[in-house]
């Protein structure tokens, strides 16, 4: 009795060492997130998905913790669409850095995973933000894995659509918009006022950026990682859509 009393209590504590509740706090989280970094000998996979109230502060937030990363450390961020920082990709893309980044739709909540083995978890709660630091081996391995299954299905910052310097453009919205209402070429092309040459070669480009199959595949991932907008109808479905009204 008093030996399976003293394991309880030793798996408590235990248990209580691997989990520890973290001040929700920018301060505190970020001096267990510096922590954390300067641990790291291999890789970084950090998540940035918050909520509208904190998207700036976590923007200036992981910028600072950034420029902290060593170079000999793999570094992947995962972004939702509203969460990237155009600045981090531009320079990203001119040092040629070996970070890299990608845009997917995913909960509001921030979290690094630091060399498989650690993780600090931020998240809003109705009690306020919360943050954790969890060394449980089992729970890390499941983060690590849902880590990867959203990395591998998510778009690289980079291949993000752009047309021009003008990046997700109204034009790309219609374009994305009427590949997922199924229009027609010469219907969205004559909406457009494009040619109907260059309505495809839009589209081709847009495929091959989203690794889309098809156009409908492409219309759907588009919406599915954000890149439409709540607002863009795309393009008028057919000739009756000018004559209605």
């Amino acid at each position: 009795m008093i030996e399976t009393t003293v394991e309880q209590h030793r798996d408590r504590v235990s248990w209580d060492q691997l989990i520890t509740a973290v001040d929700g706090r920018k301060p505190e989280v970020m001096g267990e997130a510096r922590k954390l970094v300067f641990q790291a000998t291999a890789t970084i996979d950090v998540v940035l998905a918050a909520g509208p109230s904190c998207g700036a502060e976590a923007k200036a937030t992981l910028a600072e913790l950034i420029r902290l990363v060593p170079e000999t450390v793999r570094l992947r961020l995962l972004c939702s669409p509203a969460m990237i920082d155009e600045d981090f990709v531009r320079d990203r893309r001119e040092r040629k850095t070996s970070a890299e980044v990608r845009v997917a739709r995913v909960p509001p909540l921030q979290a690094m995973i630091v060399d498989d083995s650690v993780a600090l978890v931020s998240a809003e709660s109705p009690t306020g933000r919360r943050a954790s630091l969890i060394r449980v081996p089992d729970v890390i391995r499941t983060l690590c894995t849902l880590y990867d299954g959203v990395w591998g299905n998510a778009v690289a910052a980079d291949g993000r659509i752009t047309f021009g310097d003008h990046s997700r453009s109204d034009l790309a919205r219609q374009i994305l918009g009427a590949l997922r209402a199924g229009t027609t070429d010469e219907v969205a092309a004559r909406e457009l006022t494009v040619s109907v040459r260059t309505y495809r070669r839009y589209v081709a480009e847009i495929m091959t950026l989203l690794d889309a199959s098809s156009r409908f595949q492409a219309g759907v991932r588009a919406a599915e990682l954000g890149l439409l907008g709540s607002s863009s109808p795309g393009v008028a479905q057919g000739p009756q859509s000018r004559t209605e009204g």
